[in-house]
């Protein structure tokens, strides 16, 4: 609470509507005193500026002379009425100075002593706040910093001293509640990115499998979820291996949360013994429920894996074809002829599944499109599946295998497009051995 101290001479009021500049006082302890409490209000050199919401400013004269830390003189603005504050609260407005006793919103008639703080607290949420109230009324000013505002001051007993620091004081603690807020704000982020991940990125159910399992996410530089990008992969009891890896379209949590539904779905359908048309039909059903409108959609590819490890199904919903590759032959994509739509799009869609020959030996890698949407080149062309196909190759030649291999690859992607990709990337890579 501030401190009472003797009154000094107040200047007259300035034009109502109008910013103008208190007079700076000449040498001496005052302001020597504002040098002396400089703070980091303003690390621009900017002035500061004070908006006075008071009924009769011209008839009160309550604001001295007030200094910013640096010395200058603090700009005022004055309101006689909310309407008029809220025409004059720009974004150069640092701080509000409020009489508490002006009337309430609308003329209304209301029990709420604090009803004109909490419509200004609404109305500039972003900006520090002082409470202005009658000497003696101790009890209203502390409640009126419980409702929001940084600190409250007696009318009677204003002085430039007193009032330059409290307006810097609530700019700072302003500040510092909201640095906290975002605080708090990016580590309930944090555990919401965590419980997401779990739900998008799970840990395969492949006990029993010879199959190497090895994965990979990135997620786009303006995340702060991870987006819609998810995969999984189990074992069924007959020994058939399931992989699925899938894109929501969208960033943000309503794609993640759709997409930790469309995996979590696919694992209990596929477990249920599920498969090929019927699990993408299945799936597409519970994307339309589920999804907030109608224009969102998903891609999906699908493989099932043979007992042996030497053939697969597979199933393409818009997504791009898996990778295949085997020693001494060239990696290629695995066929996409008969790629269907993408879940959503199309009522009563049909996924045909393709049967593709493995072999004894082979890696098969599943990935979304932010693996092959980056830039490259100075003409900003896309890297494209053939791109992706090449340097896979060269990847492969250079003796790089397992994690080592979508390692490598998502690091020259994000190499090659001179930064951070736009788009989240997920990579699984499947492996058997003879």
């Amino acid at each position: 609470m501030p401190v009472p101290v003797p009154r000094q001479r107040a200047i007259p009021a300035v034009e109502s509507g109008q910013a103008q500049a208190a007079p700076v006082a000449g040498g001496g302890p005052l302001k020597e005193e504002a040098h002396r409490d400089a703070t980091t209000v303003h690390g621009t050199g900017a002035t500061l500026t004070l908006l006075l919401i008071e009924d009769d400013p011209a008839g009160s004269p309550i604001v001295p002379e007030l200094l910013d830390p640096s010395g200058k003189p603090i700009r005022v603005r004055t309101a006689r009425n909310l309407t008029e504050a809220e025409r004059l609260l720009t974004d150069d407005v640092h701080c509000i100075l409020l009489d508490l006793a002006l009337p309430a919103p609308g003329g209304s008639d209301t029990d709420d002593e604090l009803a004109v703080l909490r419509h200004v607290l609404q109305l500039a949420p972003r900006h520090a706040v002082l409470a202005l109230t009658a000497s003696g009324d101790a009890e209203r000013g502390a409640e009126a910093v419980r409702v929001g505002a940084q600190d409250y001051l007696f009318r009677d007993e204003l002085d430039g001293r007193l009032l330059s620091r409290a307006i810097r004081y609530a700019v700072e603690r302003k500040r510092s509640d909201t640095a906290e807020r975002r605080l708090a704000e990016g580590k309930l982020r944090a555990q919401e990115n965590r419980r997401l991940e779990r739900g998008l990125l799970p840990t395969p159910l492949l006990d029993g499998s010879s199959l190497r399992f090895a994965a990979r996410y990135r997620p786009g530089r303006s995340r702060a979820l991870l987006g819609g990008d998810f995969y999984d992969a189990v074992r069924t009891p007959d020994g058939t291996v399931h992989a699925m890896i899938g894109d929501v379209c969208g960033h943000g949590p309503d794609e993640a949360a759709l997409g930790v539904e469309l995996r979590i779905a696919w694992r209990a359908l596929t477990l249920a013994g599920l498969c090929g048309d019927e699990l993408l039909g299945t799936l597409q059903e519970v994307l339309e429920h589920e999804r907030a409108d109608e224009e969102i959609f998903a891609t999906l590819c699908t493989v099932d894996i043979a007992p042996d490890g030497r053939s697969a199904g597979l199933c393409l919903a818009g997504h791009p074809a898996p990778l295949l590759a085997r020693p001494g032959r060239t990696a290629r994509l695995l066929p996409y002829d008969n790629n269907g739509p993408a879940l959503g799009l199309l009522p009563g869609a049909r996924w045909p599944r393709m049967q593709v020959e493995l072999g004894s030996e082979w890696s098969l890698m599943l990935y979304t499109d932010g693996l092959i949407e980056g830039r490259v080149g100075a003409g900003g062309e896309r890297l494209g599946q053939d791109g992706m196909v090449e340097m896979i190759r060269r990847q492969l030649s250079e003796g790089l295998r397992g994690e080592n291999l979508l390692r490598a690859a998502v690091s020259e992607v994000r190499d090659l497009n001179g930064g951070e990709l736009t788009d989240d990337v997920a990579v699984v890579l499947l492996d058997r051995a003879p």
